[in-house]
């Protein structure tokens, strides 16, 4: 089989699958390094919220011995003087790891979010200890306060809208995009033959899970314009107006593009909810919100439509950790869509939801997503890890304590900021400027890039010669760079998604040579071929 039938086999594979292809055909060539540019796992890992959670553990074993010391044993920390004992053992470990900001968290806790102090102690000991099942099982009393406070500060750049937004923490977000999913398609929202909008080029999943048999869906996309700055032109969003699209799921800012929806367009989608699509669904993937100064969601800007799904993992170093956040505001259209229903869909739901409440009609999504994730009947035992909660407690307190001088976002931006220079620097080429840019991602469009350096007629060749992938292909098979098909995410063909949150500087400089070099050498092919 030659490559371009080979390539035409991979071409089907999600650019995650094809991606694993590509890694092993590198590690095939024998070189001592592997370039892998291509999962977005970031290589940096915030460290004050580690050491904080990693002392508040020694001071969660000592209240569990004040009950009960047996060989091996110790009991249940009480809530009772939890406050006054947390400080002191932060003073009695002043010099010592996290200790500071466990005192700085403690202040602005029960200072500025006005949580009570024994409450907060014991709910953070109990939990990282992780001694009972999580109660209330959509998120703790405390955490659910810490959470929406961060939501408020990053989603909503200060400015939430009124109301407290409802949380259902999660397993990472892609556990909270799964559970979405399925109950927008249990409780009818959502129904095969159905057509949704999909933002794209979009993170793959949104393209491949709707067509799957659990939900077959419609897809209808709604166009970022490459040469608009990847922004969404009035006349994609117009095309929400059709009352048949029954959602817009996005991810904002994008990936891969790695820009977020401007004022405008976040204006204009709003202004469409609240006059004639007052039933649009609206599904936002926020992660990479948090690398952008002045980032407005649209769970800020149009609440009742809107279903936020945020994870901690990128912004914190924190993949490995699981954990996300599905925020809905508390008046949404979801639950008066559902009281509308048929009754014949009520009663199903009447009966699906009917061990868990005397008034299954009542249950608001948000807790139908808690029920739906542990197959209704096991809800009783639903919930996210306890010590995981901690975890995002801690992450989201040092953002809250650091919003004045934002050192620690400043840091990441600058991080990112700094292999985004060196990768273009290396390739020859002007970085593209794009306001609302997370820079977490780039997107090298090869085709335009070539007909940049060596003329319209090359490219056309390349794409007429060449397989889509050919080139991540051979990127990897010649020059042991692993990078992301572009097409694959829906943005255009034969381009390219280079992760700036994984490898080091000189790596990009690496990247940006042999992207620029492998294309050389399709341009002496062409040449010697005319």
């Amino acid at each position: 089989m030659d490559r371009s039938e080979t390539e035409k086999k991979y071409e089907a594979l999600s650019p995650f699958e094809l991606k694993d292809k590509l890694i092993s055909m590198s590690e095939d060539r024998g070189v001592r390094m592997m370039l892998n540019a291509g999962r977005g796992n970031p290589n940096w890992v915030a460290v004050q919220p580690r050491e904080a959670f990693f002392r508040l553990g020694f001071f969660a074993l000592e209240e569990a011995g004040r009950v009960m010391v047996r060989p091996g044993l110790a009991g249940a920390p009480v809530r009772e003087g939890a406050g006054e004992r947390f400080l002191e053992f932060c003073s009695r470990n002043a010099e010592s790891s996290g200790s500071r900001f466990l005192r700085d968290a403690f202040d602005y806790s029960t200072g500025r979010l006005g949580l009570d102090g024994d409450g907060f102690v014991w709910e953070m000991v109990d939990a990282i200890l992780g001694d009972h099942y999580p109660t209330p099982d959509r998120v703790l009393e405390n955490t659910q306060e810490v959470l929406r406070a961060y939501l408020n500060c990053t989603m909503c750049n200060e400015e939430p809208p009124p109301g407290k937004m409802d949380l259902f923490v999660t397993e990472g977000g892609t556990a909270a995009m799964t559970y979405v999913f399925n109950t927008l398609r249990e409780n009818g929202l959502i129904c095969p033959g159905d057509r949704i909008g999909l933002g794209t080029p979009i993170f793959t999943p949104y393209l491949e899970i709707p067509l799957l048999n659990d939900y077959r869906l419609v897809e209808i996309e709604i166009q970022q314009e490459e040469d608009n700055h990847w922004q969404y032109p009035d006349s994609e969003i117009d095309k929400l107006r059709d009352p048949s699209v029954k959602a817009f799921f996005l991810v904002n800012p994008s990936n891969p593009a790695s820009v977020s929806m401007s004022g405008e367009s976040l204006q204009k989608l709003a202004r469409l909810v609240s006059t004639d699509r007052r039933d649009l669904i609206i599904l936002t993937d926020d992660v990479y919100g948090t690398f952008v100064n002045g980032f407005r969601s649209l769970a800020a800007m149009a609440p009742r439509n809107t279903i936020l799904v945020y994870s901690y993992s990128k912004y914190f170093g924190a993949t490995g950790w699981r954990l996300g956040v599905i925020g809905i505001h508390p008046d949404n259209v979801m639950d008066e869509m559902i009281a509308a229903l048929p009754q014949d869909k009520r009663k199903q739901l009447g009966e699906r939801y009917g061990s868990i409440s005397t008034d299954p009609s009542g249950i608001r999504l948000i807790d139908r997503l808690v029920a739906d994730s542990r197959a209704v009947a096991l809800n009783h035992t639903a919930g996210l890890s306890t010590p995981q909660q901690v975890m995002m407690v801690l992450f989201s307190l040092q953002e809250l304590m650091d919003r004045d001088s934002h050192s620690y976002r400043r840091e990441m931006q600058d991080l990112v900021h700094e292999r985004y220079d060196t990768l273009y620097s290396a390739l020859g080429a002007e970085g593209p400027e794009l306001p609302c840019y997370a820079c977490y991602y780039t997107t090298i469009d090869i085709l335009k890039l070539a007909g940049d350096r060596f003329g319209v007629e090359f490219s056309a060749w390349m794409e007429k010669a060449h397989e889509p992938i050919d080139f991540v292909w051979r990127l990897a098979e010649e020059k042991g760079i692993v990078l992301m098909d572009g097409g694959g995410f829906d943005a255009p063909e034969m381009s390219v998604r280079v992760s700036l949150a994984n490898l080091c500087n000189e790596d990009y400089t690496a990247i940006g040579k042999g992207v620029s070099d492998l294309l050389e050498e399709y341009w002496k092919e062409w040449e010697n071929s005319r």
